[in-house]
């Protein structure tokens, strides 16, 4: 079976989840890493290898741009900080590399565009890392979104996404940092809030949106973030990101017939059978495979999950020979919400789309 070779830009932590993701797609496999230390490169591999061991080991390279012209790599996984992101994804397009980005896509809207101007022009399929986009809850939910009675008219949609590591996360973590992370928790936390909205809303953008910082690290990145969004047809949106509370990750959806939420948004609790609340009702996504005794449901990997699927899908594009726009398109209104309610955050008035 022909498989995607995937190159790693580089040995952030996050490599690892995606590691293992790669390994159970069936459709996949992990053929570079390379970091700015050769050395950084052979630990993460040889790390890796012993609990998730590829039958060919990867390369170790030294520089990003080795990596970036090898030919033994289709496609690039790029978990490198938001502000380090627009130069590697628009060289990995120049050198027809596929592209699977972290998210926040980019530091701006504008330089979004750049990267998938070069995406475009090269023919490389780009596609931002939000795993539960992934996942077959998602069907059921558009199913009860859109029956016309279970919800009924759509009126007001919440999130909450937030977690907290201690006082030395904002000393030594990147996403407390401006330069390397400018939007802070409203980019690595509210980037999955405002997707969600999105989707439910079909990928109708707000008209406006109001937004404060409450609180940011000594950088100027925010660390604690609210805001609200407004859509056409009297449908609101708010949400509460931050790096300052106990870990939650909730969203609700309100009709005028029902109601419609969800503990576990992000990742779920079981991805073997996730599910949602749908009017006090609990709807299991059934599975032909069960949690292993004594595995974790909530882990992250094994071949059901969220993140596996999001990497089948990924290379199973890609064979197709077709470049899926829908991909770009959320991406690219994910980032001009994102933006706006950044901008409304920074200057404490209202910011319309």
């Amino acid at each position: 079976m022909k498989k995607l070779r995937i190159g790693f830009l580089s040995t952030a932590g996050i490599g690892r989840k995606n590691w293992k993701a790669i390994f159970h797609s069936g459709n996949a496999v992990v053929s570079a890493v390379a970091s700015r230390d050769v050395e950084k490169s052979r630990k993460f591999i040889g790390d890796c290898q012993r609990e998730f061991a590829f039958a060919e080991t990867p390369r170790a390279f030294g520089s990003y741009d080795e990596l970036l012209v090898s030919p033994d790599v289709d496609a690039v996984y790029v978990p490198l900080p938001t502000g380090l992101r627009k130069d590697l994804v628009v060289r990995a397009a120049l050198n027809s590399k596929h592209i699977l980005c972290e998210k926040p896509c980019a530091a701006s809207a504008a330089e979004l565009e750049e990267m998938l101007a070069a995406c475009q022009k090269h023919s490389v399929q780009f596609l931002d890392g939000v795993m539960f986009m992934h996942n077959p809850r998602l069907k059921k939910i558009r199913e009860a979104l859109n029956d016309g009675k279970s919800l009924g008219q759509l009126q007001r949609l919440s999130s909450l996404f937030s977690f907290y590591l201690g006082e030395d996360f904002f000393r030594s973590n990147i996403r407390a940092d401006s330069a390397l992370e400018p939007a802070g928790c409203l980019g690595d936390l509210g980037w999955y809030s405002i997707r969600f909205f999105l989707w439910t809303l079909n990928w109708q953008l707000p008209h406006t949106v109001t937004a404060k910082i409450l609180a940011q690290s000594a950088s100027g990145a925010p660390t604690e973030f609210s805001a609200e969004l407004f859509f056409d047809g009297g449908v609101s949106a708010e949400f509460y990101c931050s790096f300052l509370t106990a870990r939650q990750q909730i969203v609700a959806v309100g009709g005028r017939n029902g109601w419609l939420r969800m503990p576990d948004f992000v990742h779920p609790r079981n991805g073997y059978e996730p599910a949602f609340e749908l009017n006090g009702t609990e709807v299991r996504v059934a599975s032909d495979v069960k949690c292993p005794p004594g595995a974790d449901p909530a882990g992250f990997g094994h071949a059901t999950a969220q993140d596996t699927r999001m990497w089948r899908n990924f290379a199973n594009q890609i064979f197709s020979g077709q470049i899926n726009d829908d991909w770009t398109m959320w991406a690219r209104q994910t980032q001009k919400a994102l933006d706006a309610c950044l901008a409304a955050g920074r200057t404490g008035a209202p910011v319309k789309i």
